[in-house]
């Protein structure tokens, strides 16, 4: 689906998907060192991989190397007659050799493994249709013996690497890569390892912050190829991976080398791994973990790769507000992810546009990531807890939290979403409960009363201490009408996020409530009318078409 249509100023907006860096032209290698003739034109797609000692005069037919099913070569001994073999490769620079592939996708180019002039394993590249061919010309001359050519087939075991790659590792590598049963990838000869020594933190792996060293081309616990960095926080770091076990990018997340990440860590994957064992069918609009593993102290976890997060939507859109239709889809799912992580005690504790991302850049489906602050609801950790925008009053104040914390930043991001900027954007925290006071008016005498940082926010009175923020501005109580700031929105839409904005807790919305709420079910209404009207269609030009049943758990397929 295209969201030009939901841009509410002006209604010319489009969304600007984020860009994608398109694959430089390949760089023909130079032949005139070696003598070799270059050809204008395109080489066909199939040519023949083949070794000789002696060349002969004939050509053979173009044997075809690109029908294979892995991308990646493979370790078998092929013996091949010289007598009736044809010299009809290029040869490629040393920078080759076990080229990432990232690398060769930049290079327009396919590899296979042969053996050079030197007989040293090698990266044969064969040119692509967009590429000139490099070729040696035949020659006649006496028939000779065979030639074995070792091919590599991977996964391989840490002796076999250590006997093809031993060049490409350090020496910590060499060592640390008997500790693995498999090798998938052993990184590009071409990436900088970060220099090992003990007197740097983690042997020279990590910062001083305690983030891991990042180098692209690199490998992740000899399997993940590092293709770029997706994001960084308090956690550590998300970077964009290539997995050549199951030939897919993914999205990995190394956690910060430091005790207290490890233990929020090991939360996070208990969480993810309770809600990925009950979402077998993957209905429930939260990210999927792949799986976790440690690597040199850091604890690794892996997703799913998705596509932008929401505050970057409304940044391609320079913070226009969106259309309420598409904010109501958005809405939908994420309280059907509220309502799932719900039922299964689970508080998010972070929800933000910055933890929400579509699941294609030009689709409405959503999916809610980064459980890194989550918690089970009888195993509260933290107290200091969600981003200052979306942070409940009752974590302001030092009021025990439940899972409508989760109700109040959905408010918070739904009013976002329409305005283009953050509803309560305060300075600090002492700002933030006069954001909240400045619109919800002031906090009944209840949660007063049960508040443990009463003192940091009002006087002996009860009444709020009001500070200047640093642009000298000053909120006071109820000068401010929620309607009046989400003007030109519809009254339902209004009613619902004041739902979700009640100081007291247990009178708030909860997932259930607001599924139920009458702007919700007349999306749902809507969008059961979408589907039924597009099953008839589908009846109409297939008669085999069956009609899907219409659920709102569905909506999250776009």
């Amino acid at each position: 689906m295209s969201f030009e249509k939901h841009i509410r100023k002006p209604k010319t907006a489009a969304v600007q998907s984020p860009s994608s860096a398109f694959l430089k032209k390949a760089i023909s290698h130079t032949a005139s060192a070696k003598g070799l003739p270059v050809e204008t034109k395109p080489a066909p797609a199939k040519v023949q991989l083949v070794i000789s000692t002696s060349l002969v005069a004939k050509k053979r037919p173009l044997k075809d190397l690109n029908s294979t099913t892995k991308p990646v070569p493979t370790l078998q001994l092929k013996t091949i007659s010289s007598a009736e073999s044809s010299l009809h490769i290029t040869s490629p620079p040393a920078s080759t050799r076990n080229a990432p592939i990232s690398t060769r996708a930049k290079a327009g180019l396919s590899t296979q493994v042969s053996l050079n002039s030197s007989s040293r394993l090698t990266t044969t590249a064969s040119a692509t249709s967009r590429q000139p061919a490099l070729r040696l010309p035949s020659k006649a001359v006496e028939p000779s013996e065979t030639t074995t050519v070792p091919e590599v087939v991977y996964p391989i075991s840490p002796a076999q690497a250590l006997k093809l790659f031993k060049g490409q590792l350090s020496d910590f590598e060499q060592g640390e890569i008997l500790d693995f049963q498999q090798v998938y990838y052993v990184g590009s000869g071409l990436a900088k390892k970060p220099s090992v020594s003990t007197a740097l933190p983690n042997n020279g792996f990590d910062d001083d912050r305690g983030d891991y060293k990042l180098v692209n081309g690199d490998h992740l616990s000899y399997r993940y190829e590092l293709l770029g960095i997706l994001g960084k926080g308090s956690f550590g770091q998300v970077c964009k991976c290539f997995d050549h076990k199951h030939k897919e990018t993914i999205a990995l997340k190394i956690i910060r080398n430091k005790r207290r990440f490890h233990q929020q860590g090991a939360v996070e994957i208990k969480v993810l791994d309770l809600l990925r064992s009950h979402d077998r069918d993957d209905r429930m609009c939260v990210v999927k973990m792949r799986s976790y593993f440690l690597f040199r102290k850091h604890l690794c976890l892996t997703f799913e790769l998705l596509s932008l997060n929401l505050y970057d939507f409304l940044k391609n859109n320079e913070f226009r507000g969106l259309s309420l239709s598409l904010i109501r889809r958005f809405a939908i799912q994420l309280i059907i992810a509220l309502k799932y992580c719900k039922s299964h005690g689970i508080i998010h504790c972070d929800l933000k546009p910055e933890n929400i991302l579509l699941k294609q850049a030009n689709k409405s489906g959503i999916k809610v990531i980064d459980f890194g602050s989550a918690c089970l609801e009888t195993e509260r950790v933290y107290t200091y807890i969600q981003s200052r925008f979306y942070r409940a009053p009752e974590v302001i104040l030092g009021i025990p939290y439940t899972p409508c914390i989760d109700m109040w930043s959905l408010g918070c991001i739904l009013a976002e979403l329409f305005l283009g900027s953050p509803l309560f954007p305060g300075e600090s925290e002492h700002e933030q409960i006069l954001c909240i006071m400045e619109m919800m008016g002031l906090p009944p005498a209840p949660i007063l009363a049960a508040s443990t940082r009463k003192k940091l926010f009002f006087d002996s009175a009860d009444s709020p201490r009001v500070v200047a923020n640093s642009r000298g501005k000053k909120r006071y109580p109820e000068t401010k009408a929620l309607s009046s700031v989400l003007r030109g929105a519809d009254p339902s839409f209004i009613d619902f996020v004041r739902g979700c904005l009640a100081w007291d807790n247990t009178q708030r919305l909860s997932p259930d409530e607001a599924l139920g709420h009458a702007w919700i079910q007349e999306g749902l209404s809507k969008m059961q009318q979408v589907k039924v009207s597009r099953a008839s269609e589908t009846s109409q030009k297939s008669p085999k078409a069956v009609e899907r049943k219409v659920s709102y758990s569905m909506y999250g397929s776009g």
